[in-house]
């Protein structure tokens, strides 16, 4: 797929976000399982990156549309955020939220000016970012006003939001669903233990998901083992009857309805 189509795509699903709120209204059902007529469907995010020339290298060899959330505190950020645009992949800004800490990081009782000084900072440190998603964040996402308010700054910037759901009290996702942005929610984290072994078996975990509940929304890391998995088993994806989109698409098919494990009826608890 080309850049230009990511970013039709994007602005699909930027579009469905805005209109979700009018379906969630009606009352929507759970995620379906893949079938012939619609197949399963995989959406891939590599956070953290920006540390390391050698490992983003790889992440963007990788020969589909991966997602490159970047951190803005890092060496590289600017630079790795220009090849990713200039690859046609699309870009987040990976914002760090408390626990994280630093110049950019979003932390409780900070004012709401400084909050806004600081996503607007990060956004100058990862240029082409279409979207945002929380680096740490177990104590921010748990916050509803800053959530709310990071919503609305989103809706104001035409950018979707990614909860990595890094604490199961999170809020985040069902701020955005509630103020109509463009949103999704994590699936399955590829590698809490980087062990090859276990890396694989949360793929295969990834995949049994996807085939389940027709879409997965999978987040990993740079580690050698994280890559070295993907290297192998992304171009076996067609061949498994699973389909690699672009994240663009995956907000336009989920269309800001909550799965089964993460809400009831399409609404994030």
């Amino acid at each position: 797929m080309t850049g230009a189509c990511r970013r039709t795509a994007l602005r699909l699903g930027l579009l469905l976000g805005l209109l979700s709120s009018a379906a969630l209204a009606g009352g929507l059902a759970d995620a379906t399982p893949a079938t012939a007529a619609r197949p399963a469907r995989l959406s891939l995010i590599i956070d953290d990156l920006g540390q390391h020339p050698a490992r983003d290298r790889r992440v963007l060899a990788l020969p589909g549309p991966v997602a490159l959330a970047i951190l803005p505190d890092t060496r590289h950020a600017t630079s790795l955020a220009e090849q990713a645009h200039r690859a046609g992949k699309t870009v987040l800004l990976h914002l760090p939220m408390a626990p994280a800490n630093g110049r950019f990081a979003w932390q409780p009782n900070l004012p709401r000016a400084e909050l806004q000084s600081r996503l607007q900072a990060a956004l100058l440190a990862v240029p082409y970012a279409s979207g945002v998603n929380n680096h740490m964040g177990s104590v921010m996402t748990t916050q509803p006003q800053a959530m709310t308010e990071l919503m609305r700054e989103l809706q104001r910037r035409h950018l979707f939001f990614l909860d990595s759901r890094t604490s199961p009290r999170t809020v985040a996702a069902a701020s955005a669903q509630r103020e109509q942005l463009a949103s999704l929610s994590r699936d399955v984290f590829l590698d809490d233990d980087a062990s090859p072994e276990a890396v694989a078996e949360r793929f295969q975990t990834a995949i049994a998901l996807a085939r389940r509940q027709g879409s997965v929304v999978l987040i990993g890391h740079p580690y050698d083992s994280t890559l070295a998995l993907l290297e192998r088993e992304l171009p076996r994806l067609a061949a498994l009857g699973i389909e690699w989109i672009d994240i663009g698409q995956m907000i336009a098919i989920r269309g800001n309805r909550a799965v089964a494990a993460h809400g009831r009826g399409g609404i994030y608890r």
